[in-house]
């Protein structure tokens, strides 16, 4: 009788545990929502981790705890250790690779409870192979997705029939989920070992042909269905706690994409199926004009002189880590009197809000940072816009031509600001492949070298007037 009030207790507690975990899971992502509370959502987060996991360590029926604390601190120490040293532009493919072990930690989960051979009921089978099927497209996705933006994938692969041969993996993927299905997870090792094998090839075999101007969009759909994953695999081990936060990163992580997707005024299918940005032509056909250049004396007059710059980044910028230098640029026009403030593209750079962690981290307040519907209306009265290493996101093809790949993608309208300077270390087209119409316009200068050295060159032009 004791015994069964105790594991009585111990369960209430466990349960009251996951609740309060799962409301520090919302908060912090309620307050990441804001960059001015982002820090703190963080540690909020992290908080309900801690407490949802040394509250599994009382979960009853638990055992190898030797095994689970060295695998944590493992974990922990490569996470701390890849952390610390990661720099900003590889932000994206370190998100893309953590996301990715998310995935798998969810299909090896439903690995191991199918492996085990324990008869499920109908509904906790049927979640585990979903989860296991998406956690494992989820990792095995994102890290070919790590690997594009890496440069370990240089080119993408494609060949003839290439959609047929994705739709027959999936579906003998299906099939032999049906039939661990229809044994109620009782599948005999040749069934399960090839179920995740294919599987994990069907994430590869998706996420190869994608260009890698799509890969913030595939980043964040990855994400939700890392999130859903572990919400399935929590419903089969009836943890709160999984399900509650996989709902809540599943959820997040599909509104995120939709608003990238929207952004990108693309379809998920087009995304993932249209090869963008790998066959699309990025001549000069139809464009009048000429690229025009600057010397850094002449920009730095013209932008000194303004009464309100705008500046536009772009991955450039997270290459050449010239966000500090932009933020001291911005300091020195402001003490002149000059209005600055800076346009966020939502898929500007490698992944979402790539370009405010990078101002955020130089110290740019969050007041001066607009997006893209806040911004517009501002740049027909903008002296200067300032654009550093943005390509596509600022193209008015976007708007004017019709037979253009990027026809319709809401942008930034940098071209209506009485003069553009561009920073640019060449002549190349963006990430997509597509020339850039606003280089050739009548307003524009183009402004060649590194971003960090032409923003120093730009900062020194500026206190030569002085």
């Amino acid at each position: 009788m004791n015994t069964l009030l105790s594991l009585s207790v111990m369960d209430d507690l466990i349960q009251a545990a996951y609740f309060i975990a799962a409301l520090l899971f919302i908060i912090g992502l309620k307050r990441m929502s804001s960059p001015k509370g982002a820090r703190g959502g963080i540690v909020w987060a992290g908080i309900g981790m801690l407490i949802a996991g040394l509250i599994t360590f009382l979960w009853p029926g638990m055992h190898n705890y030797l095994l689970i604390l060295v695998a944590i601190f493992v974990g922990g120490v490569l996470a701390w250790w890849s952390g610390r040293r990661v720099p900003m532009t590889a932000m994206p493919q370190m998100v893309a690779l953590y996301n990715g072990m998310g995935g798998g930690a969810a299909a090896a989960i439903a690995a191991q409870e199918l492996i085990r051979g324990r008869s499920f009921g109908m509904a906790p089978v049927i979640l585990a192979v979903i989860g296991a099927i998406i956690g494992a497209v989820s990792f095995s996705g994102s890290l070919i997705a790590f690997a594009k933006l890496q440069g370990l994938i240089r080119k993408s692969l494609r060949y003839r029939g290439q959609q047929i041969v994705n739709a027959l993996v999936l579906c003998l993927t299906l099939a032999l989920g049906v039939g661990i299905i229809v044994l109620h997870g009782v599948a005999p090792m040749y069934v399960v070992i090839p179920f995740f094998a294919l599987a994990l090839l069907f994430g590869i075999l998706v996420t190869l042909p994608i260009g890698g101007a799509d890969m913030p969009v595939v980043i964040s759909l990855y994400n939700a269905c890392t999130g859903l994953a572990v919400a399935f695999e929590g419903f089969v081990l009836g943890n709160a706690a999984m399900i509650i936060a996989g709902m809540v990163v599943g959820a997040a992580g599909t509104l995120l994409t939709q608003l990238m997707a929207k952004a990108m005024n693309r379809s998920i299918t087009n995304v993932l199926f249209s090869n963008f940005g790998e066959t699309a032509s990025g001549g000069t056909e139809g464009i009048s004009g000429s690229l025009k250049p600057i010397e850094a004396a002449d920009a730095g007059v013209m932008m000194a002189y303004a009464n309100k710059v705008v500046i536009v980044p772009g991955y450039g910028m997270a290459v050449a880590q010239a966000q500090h230098k932009v933020w001291e640029l911005t300091q020195l026009l402001q003490n002149r009197g000059v209005t600055v403030k800076f346009a966020i593209h939502p898929v500007a750079g490698r992944m979402p809000g790539h370009m405010n962690v990078l101002l955020a981290e130089a110290g740019v307040p969050y007041d001066l940072i607009s997006d893209l519907d806040e911004i517009n209306p501002e740049f027909p009265t903008a002296d200067v816009a300032l654009i550093i290493g943005a390509n596509d996101v600022v193209n008015p093809d976007a708007r004017n031509k019709k037979d253009s790949p990027i026809y319709g993608m809401p942008i930034l309208n940098a071209d209506k600001a009485k003069n553009v300077i561009v920073i640019k270390r060449g002549q190349g087209r963006g990430f997509s492949g597509i020339e850039n119409a606003l280089f050739y316009m009548d307003n524009t200068r183009m402004f060649y070298g590194d971003g960090q050295e032409a923003v120093t060159r730009l900062i020194q032009g500026i206190k030569s007037l002085e």
